[in-house]
């Protein structure tokens, strides 16, 4: 029998061996884009990473978002490889939920080239059941689309999950019924079905996270980002503080071995002002040289990962959220940040920069913008989970 999605399957791949080893190479990215200027409207960008195509490293479609003020962060879809078996589901809409507004959008991205708005769920409709601050979202099995939240309508550390509706895309309720306990703090979030566990992690309070960073509240590399690839061989972290990307063997997972390092901006390269210990860092023997591709600086640091399927290109933005960006970053509210592609060595492990590859998120109209998280069309390493 010849597999066939569209016809016998559901959306995405029936496990990761089959995404590693069946899934095709990735031709366009969805890259959620906050602006630099907070009275300026976000977008939703494709991008073109299909080295045949006229329009390589291009912008080839985009939303402009109806307000200001959303801060687009991370982004999920209607539905994905937990509803394999159901060949009536479609992947068809990117659900991206705003940070700073509280407010959901979902983007039509049935053509890659042509994004269209769909619909929008005001701030009210999460609001009313006293969630703010959406954050991960993730399709369920059973059709319905689960949101992350961070806060309570005032703001402060509340832990919770809100359920939208994955037809009508209208919220249904939280999914932490209201007389149970909740966790304090919560952020981003994965699920097991066939084991029955969850497991979230936590940021803050958003009235804590808006105000920015601050000095006592964290320390060393910040890792903001952890991605392992679809054979379990490799795991894959940036560093957004230091400015380098790690690749951990894991195929040992008790003893993980680290085999490639590339340092992309960061502070601590040699052409910031910070000041380095080389004498107490039990790494470093010297400073990292600033990175430059195709004669641009790059600003920020190593923030959002994607992979791909067959784990042999690693894709990198270099914004974290647009208050830090200044702070850290202070540049990018000008030159915006920039995405990069580190060629993989799957056999015996290393990361190289690809030097053919820029997209430059500073000189699109409307902007500057601060790109962030990528998503494929057909799923990736981080969008799907299996059931």
């Amino acid at each position: 029998m010849i597999r066939n999605c569209e016809i016998l399957f559901g959306p995405g791949y029936a496990s990761p061996q089959d995404a590693f080893l069946n899934g095709p190479r990735e031709k366009f990215l969805f890259v959620t884009c906050p602006n630099t200027d907070p009275s300026k409207p976000d977008i939703i960008t494709t991008v073109d990473v299909d080295p045949a195509s006229d329009t390589y490293c291009q912008i080839v479609s985009r939303v402009d978002l109806p307000y200001s003020g959303d801060e687009v962060h991370h982004s999920g879809w209607n539905a994905c490889s937990s509803c394999f078996g159901d060949k009536t589901a479609k992947r068809s809409y990117l659900v991206v939920p705003c940070l700073l507004s509280s407010r959901v959008y979902f983007i039509n991205t049935t053509n890659p080239k042509a994004l269209k708005l769909h619909k929008v769920v005001e701030p009210n409709a999460l609001l009313a059941h006293n969630v703010s601050f959406p954050h991960t979202t993730h399709c369920l099995a059973d059709g319905n689309i689960m949101i992350s939240t961070l806060g309570d309508a005032k703001g402060d550390a509340k832990g919770d999950f809100i359920l939208v509706n994955g037809k009508t895309f209208d919220v249904v309720d939280t999914w932490i019924a209201k007389d149970s306990q909740h966790i304090q703090f919560n952020y981003d979030f994965w699920y097991q079905p066939h084991h029955n566990v969850m497991v979230s992690t936590e940021w803050g309070a958003p009235l804590a996270i808006r105000r920015g960073f601050q000095m006592k509240d964290v320390a060393q590399a910040l890792i903001t980002e952890i991605i392992i690839s679809m054979d379990d061989k490799f795991l894959y972290l940036s560093c957004w503080l230091h400015g380098d990307i790690r690749q951990y063997d894991i195929s040992d997972p008790h003893h993980p071995k680290l085999v490639g390092q590339v340092f992309i901006g960061g502070s601590i390269h040699d052409e910031t002002d910070v000041i380095v210990d080389l004498e107490e860092d039990e790494e470093l023997q010297e400073r990292p040289k600033a990175c430059y591709i195709k004669g641009e600086r790059i600003e920020g640091g190593p923030q959002m990962l994607q992979l791909s399927l067959d784990g042999k290109r690693l894709y990198a933005t270099t914004s974290l959220f647009r208050i830090w960006d200044e702070q850290f970053y202070p540049k990018t509210k000008v030159s915006g940040t920039r995405m990069i592609q580190i060629d993989v060595d799957t056999d015996r492990g290393g990361l190289t920069i690809n030097e053919d590859f820029l997209v430059d998120f500073g000189r699109i109209e409307g902007g500057p913008f601060l790109a962030h998280e990528m998503r494929y069309p057909n799923g990736d390493c981080t969008s799907d989970i299996w059931i």
